[in-house]
């Protein structure tokens, strides 16, 4: 009775086109919206345009709040999340630079 059960829904899958819904292959876009927002100018702001808005818009980091404690531990965390949580290609004095540059135009 079970395996019934389990044929009928698999041949409902099948036929609705979900049978191999784990194996979906990711959406492609071929051209990417136009950026909204733009980085404020600062020391650095070339290497910032250049490394942060490869993954996410530049929204992202002008929308974030500006009343931190201590601007400079606050957003080295943040670069340090990037790299190690996300895989952002940057070196170490890249990283140093993009930290300097946040604190910079965004640590107010």
């Amino acid at each position: 009775m079970i395996r019934a059960i389990s044929a009928i829904i698999l041949a409902g899958f099948a036929a609705a086109g979900l049978a191999s819904v784990g194996a979906a292959a990711p959406i492609r876009y071929k051209d990417v919206p136009p950026e909204t927002a733009a980085l404020a100018p600062g020391p650095n702001l070339e290497v910032a345009e250049a490394h942060c808005a490869l993954c996410h818009s530049v929204d992202y980091i002008t929308t974030q709040p500006r009343s931190f404690a201590d601007p400079r531990a606050t957003w080295t965390a943040e670069v340090a999340k990037m790299r190690k949580a996300y895989g952002a290609p940057l070196t170490d004095e890249d990283a140093a630079k993009i930290v300097d540059y946040l604190v910079a135009a965004y640590g107010r």
